[in-house]
């Protein structure tokens, strides 16, 4: 994979990111179908009983409502919406662009989720390499995301790809990540009119780095 240019990672707003997310958003970010496409990924590829991690997590985790998993681990950036998320049996605040690093040992989770906040991150190989580190070997990692951000907050090169540039792009960071396998690409939008689209990139972990994670 070429190595993405560094620029390629700037934001129109490059004040602290804790500055941005300290008011809490109890929102939703997209429309409810394209949720129910989420929510049913995570149905087919989530192990019942299994040990989630719901990473740049917020106050509503979109798990499947009739499964119950061992434990949900919710990582983002502000701690009233972390606290009001149900689904999370713990929680910890943790700003991945300044702080990449996951405290979590080898192997820890059958299941991680990122979803419609990958266009955030300014080192996502780097991140998605620490994702593959603390999944069990085979267990997935879903991205998905659609077409609408924080503008302000987004990457540049994000901004300069469609949908599939996207999915592209995010299974660029999988490759680049060097401990994932069967990187796949998906096309989840609900087949409705005026529905937001719903896209998704998922994996499985290898374990621990292969390689050198670049961009």
């Amino acid at each position: 994979m070429p190595q993405i240019p560094q620029e390629a990672f700037r934001r129109s707003d490059e004040t602290p990111d804790e500055e941005f997310y300290q008011t809490p958003r109890l929102v939703t970010h997209i429309d409810d179908r394209a949720i129910a496409a989420v929510t049913q990924l995570y149905r087919e590829l989530f192990p019942p009983g299994g040990e989630i991690l719901d990473l740049m997590s917020s106050w509503i985790s979109h798990l499947p409502p009739e499964i119950e998993y061992r434990r949900v681990i919710g990582l983002g950036m502000n701690e009233v919406e972390l606290r009001r998320n149900e689904r999370l049996d713990s929680y910890l605040v943790q700003n991945l662009n300044t702080n990449p690093e996951l405290p979590f040992g080898e192997a820890e989770f059958d299941g991680a989720g990122i979803c419609v906040s990958i266009d955030y991150l300014i080192r996502p190989a780097e991140v998605l390499g620490e994702v593959g580190r603390v999944l069990k070997p085979g267990a997935p990692l879903v991205v998905s995301f659609s077409n609408r951000c924080f503008h302000s907050k987004a990457i540049a090169i994000w901004h300069q790809l469609d949908d599939h540039g996207h999915m592209r792009l995010v299974e660029d960071y999988f490759q680049g990540a060097g401990n994932f396998r069967n990187v796949r690409g998906l096309d989840r939008s609900p087949r409705r009119m005026f529905s937001d689209p719903l896209y998704a990139v998922v994996a499985e972990s290898t374990g621990p780095y292969t390689g050198v994670p670049k961009g």
